[in-house]
């Protein structure tokens, strides 16, 4: 199937009118702190795969906001169950219990036969609490070990700790921020388990490099580096 032979419609006409008090001079790029390279389509609307910018121009998104957006752009269901919890609690705050916060825990639980779950704002939080909780494993279970082996080209947030994890740093300047990380090529299994030694307390691994331009792991990659974990006098 050829993607570009879909049909694409325009954009329908967007109301920008200020709100009360709101300059009414075009929005200005300069407000925003270049922390990196940003493209320069200003994108005003999504449905499913198609992003519209505003000039009217249809985009094919490709990247789904770096996979968050795995249903799509504005799917019927999300909005729904957006508009519905908005009406009913935003955010009751981290100090206390909400209903629907524990099903999600319960859900999570039941699904994957795990005792506890922990919900994090990114992906770059998660790393960075896994990273945390490996070393203090490492600490109380296997003699103190801390050291985490990550592949090349590898790419797990931008955090202090993952910064550390992630290949190559975002800019020549940068120095990984924790000690106690070293990176093997991707999907050589034989250089994994060389790397590894009493000092290791985890392997970082992506299913699938996005980064480094959508590379996925083979299956004996996989299990050879499962079996390493659950194991690691095998490796």
């Amino acid at each position: 199937m050829n993607l570009f032979n879909l049909r694409r419609q325009r954009a329908p006409v967007v109301d920008v009118a200020p709100l009360p008090g709101e300059s009414v001079d075009p929005l200005s790029r300069e407000c925003l702190m270049p922390s990196k390279q940003l493209a320069e389509q200003v994108f005003v609307r999504g449905q499913g795969s198609w992003l519209w910018d505003s000039e009217g121009r249809a985009f094919l998104d490709f990247t789904q906001g770096n996979a968050v957006n795995s249903l799509g752009h504005s799917p019927k269901a999300l909005v729904q169950a957006l508009s519905g919890q908005a009406q009913a609690l935003i955010n009751s705050g981290a100090g206390f219990h909400n209903r629907e916060h524990l099903k999600l825990v319960n859900l999570l639980c039941q699904s994957t036969g795990s005792d506890q779950a922990h919900l994090l704002n990114s992906g770059a939080e998660a790393c960075e609490g896994a990273i945390k909780l490996a070393r203090k494993w490492g600490q109380l279970h296997r003699n103190g070990a801390y050291h985490i082996i990550s592949a090349s080209q590898g790419s797990h947030g931008r955090s202090l700790g993952t910064l550390a994890a992630s290949d190559p740093l975002p800019c020549n300047r940068c120095e990984p921020g924790l000690p106690g990380f070293s990176k093997v090529p991707f999907n050589d299994l034989a250089a994994l388990h060389a790397a590894v030694d009493s000092r290791t307390v985890a392997i970082m691994l992506e299913p699938i490099q996005g980064e480094a331009g959508v590379i996925p792991a083979t299956r004996h990659y996989l299990k050879g580096s499962s079996a390493c974990v659950a194991n690691w006098g095998s490796c």
